[in-house]
């Protein structure tokens, strides 16, 4: 078993290895990176992580099929969108996310931006010093107060209900970590990095229970708290950029 320096180091070192740049060749973050403009950015990047379960190819697919069906252009279709422009959106499909939600989903962020300036206007809003699972919580009350199918709930989700909310958190990594490696985007400057939390999924979870970073069994929200209050620990201002420590060791070396 490492000591705690030795596991600092050790994650340190195979953080700095996959925060780089070809990382994005494989990764659903390559959407965003598309963009130069901020709310085409929050858009493409919001709406990708959504999706983002499942396949990775079938992921990045789909998230340029999504971007394709806005003509390349989100910002501009989520604003000025037409009934006839949503007809197109028929037939788009990834696992449960389906032409259903998407079209709402749409009609959604168009309240938003109409409400609020950019998506980081709304979330630096409700932002609390520690974590932003209230502001979560807020943007998902926001964002299904239209009239909406229930089904369409399920892909958004919220941490105050013990959900582990992985998608959530990693489109806000994307957004709010500096992008000085190149990787995450780095638009959000009012909100600190320290608050950030993991996006814990299997792989993560997994390689997190080997190092001895987490002991709960279960990847909800209370496993979460236990994995970022693990991560601060060895880097406070930036605990979420071992997320790649622990990403890549799942997947791209079986640890």
């Amino acid at each position: 078993m490492k000591t705690q320096t030795e596991l600092k180091t050790f994650l340190d070192q195979k953080a700095a290895y996959y925060e780089q740049p070809r990382f994005i060749e494989t990764d659903p973050i390559q959407i965003p990176h598309l963009y130069s403009n901020k709310r085409d950015i929050e858009i493409s990047g919001f709406l990708t992580a959504t999706i983002s379960w499942g396949n990775r190819k079938s992921i990045l697919k789909n998230a340029h099929r999504m971007m394709e069906l806005m003509g390349n252009d989100p910002y501009n279709f989520v604003m000025h969108h037409s009934e006839d422009s949503l007809d197109h959106l028929e037939g788009f499909v990834h696992r449960t996310f389906n032409a259903i939600d998407l079209t709402y989903f749409i009609k959604a962020l168009q309240a938003l931006y109409t409400n609020y300036s950019d998506m980081e206007a709304f979330y630096s809003k409700f932002a609390h010093q520690s974590d932003l699972n209230r502001a979560i919580h807020e943007f998902k009350k926001e964002f299904f107060s239209l009239p909406h199918p229930t089904r369409t709930e399920k892909h958004v989700s919220d941490p105050l209900k013990n959900s582990a909310a992985k998608r959530i958190h990693m489109f806000l990594r994307w957004m709010v970590r500096d992008s000085n490696r190149g990787v995450d985007l780095g638009i959000w400057p009012s909100i600190s990095p320290s608050i950030l939390s993991c996006p814990l999924d299997v792989h993560s979870g997994n390689v997190a229970r080997k190092l001895g970073l987490l002991n709960r069994k279960q990847n909800d929200g209370k496993a979460l708290s236990e994995l970022d209050q693990s991560l601060r620990l060895f880097c406070p201002e930036d605990p979420v950029k071992y997320d790649y420590a622990l990403f890549g060791l799942g997947v791209f070396e079986k640890f």
